[in-house]
C-alpha cells in the first residue's frame, strides 16, 4: 500500500472553494480504486495550510490513477475549478507506506 500526502498552501479568503474542490476529489479518487482519508481544512495555527490523505494498493496502481485522472472529464472540470477559483497557491506531494499492525501491509 502506499499513501499520498498533500500539502496545500491555500488562500484562507477562498476555504470555501478549497473545501468544495476537495468534496469533488473524494470520489473521484475512489472511483480509480483508491482510498481517501479525506481532506483536513486549517482550524488552529496556520490558516493557509491544507492537508489531504489517499492510498493506493501499490505506486503502479496509483500512476494509472494519474493517467486516466488527465483523460476523465469530471477530474479535469475539477482541476479547472482550482485553477479558475484560485483557491490553491501551491502543493507538496509526498508517499508513506503504513506501519500497521503485524500480519497487516
Amino acid at each position: 500500500m502506499i499513501t499520498c500526502y498533500l500539502r496545500y498552501v491555500i488562500d484562507p479568503d477562498k476555504l470555501a472553494e478549497f473545501e468544495h474542490y476537495g468534496r469533488l476529489w473524494i470520489p473521484l479518487v475512489e472511483r480509480f480504486g483508491g482510498t481517501h482519508h479525506g481532506y483536513f481544512l486549517p482550524s488552529e495555527g496556520a490558516n493557509n495550510i491544507a492537508l489531504a490523505l489517499f492510498s493506493f494498493p501499490s505506486l503502479a496502481a496509483y500512476e494509472v490513477y494519474r493517467q486516466q485522472s488527465f483523460q476523465d472529464a469530471e477530474c479535469q472540470a475539477a482541476f479547472r475549478y482550482a485553477k479558475e477559483t484560485r483557491c490553491i497557491v501551491s502543493y507538496e506531494r509526498s508517499f508513506f507506506r503504513p506501519v500497521l499492525t503485524a500480519g497487516d501491509a
